[in-house]
């Protein structure tokens, strides 16, 4: 039986998929029953509990040979640093008193880099205590996700335009969340063996400037890459919702992106998914 958080979310949907398309037994954790009916009638249990509720959360994790783990932040939260490390202590507290013996954890790429790296630094204190918490700990350290361009979709039909904080012609790595579900699926079949990190990406690296060329033939018009200063990220984040904190901290990792400051730890072992970006886009569009 795996165990699965944040299956309501793209990277935790495909690694239930993935896990029920192999024959695997599979519980999910959701807030609420009416939120995992769907997985019901695919033949997956349902343990209801909240991330913040240490007790429900560590039944919802007992009996199981292996857990699929990412803590969602909320970035409305004033103090969100604080609040997210405080979200991922309950987590370990839980799988330590369930006693499961494998997570595979959702962190992110530059998860091993102490500071600099604005919301990340979130990912990597829950690396640090998930390491104490359980013997076998696989940490998945994904890039940019494909599905963040999802947002600017509605500029991007409307007025031919794709804003980005990143440099037009640079390219970054990218994956699909469909691609990570798949391999944190197969790193639980597989099992733990100690501390492990996967670092992974798509096929190949990709550029705004190709984000743009392939939602123009998606769309069937001309779309240009439209670069954005690094002083706007805070506003714009503040725009969507974030805090006054979050938007800065988004701020300081684009900072450090733009600076070539994150990378992968271990480059010479990566991991690449099968989705290409044009596949991707489409699936959005």
């Amino acid at each position: 039986m795996f165990v699965v958080v944040g299956a309501t979310g793209n990277t935790g949907s495909a690694v239930v998929e993935t896990l029920l398309s192999r024959n695997q037994a599979v519980r999910i954790v959701v807030r609420s029953a009416g939120k995992g009916a769907s997985w019901t009638a695919k033949g997956a249990e349902i343990a209801v509990a909240s991330l913040d509720d240490v007790p429900a959360l560590t039944k919802a994790f007992q009996g199981a040979s292996g857990l699929y783990l990412l803590v969602p932040p909320n970035y409305g939260a004033q103090a969100w640093l604080t609040e997210q490390s405080a979200r991922m202590d309950r987590a370990a507290e839980a799988v330590e008193k369930s006693r499961v013996p494998h997570v595979v954890f959702l962190s992110s790429i530059g998860g091993h880099i102490a500071e600099g790296t604005g919301p990340i630094r979130a990912a990597r204190y829950g690396e640090q205590v998930l390491t104490r918490a359980v013997k076998n700990l696989t940490i998945l350290r994904p890039p940019y996700f494909m599905e963040n361009w999802a947002p600017v979709l509605g500029a991007v039909k409307g007025q031919g335009l794709l804003p980005t904080f990143i440099a037009p012609m640079a390219k970054i790595p990218m994956i699909a969340t469909d691609d990570i579900g798949r391999i944190a699926a197969e790193q639980l079949i597989a099992g733990g063996h100690g501390r492990k990190v996967v670092e992974m990406a798509g096929p190949e690296e990709y550029s705004p400037d190709q984000v743009a060329a392939a939602l123009g033939q998606i769309l069937g018009k001309s779309v240009t890459a439209q670069h954005a200063p690094l002083s706007a990220v805070a506003p714009t984040f503040k725009s969507f919702g974030f805090s006054d904190e979050a938007a800065k901290l988004f701020e300081e990792m684009y900072t450090s992106f733009s600076t070539g400051r994150i990378g992968y730890e271990h480059p010479e072992t990566l991991v690449r998914g099968n989705v290409t970006l044009a596949e991707a886009l489409r699936g959005m569009v």
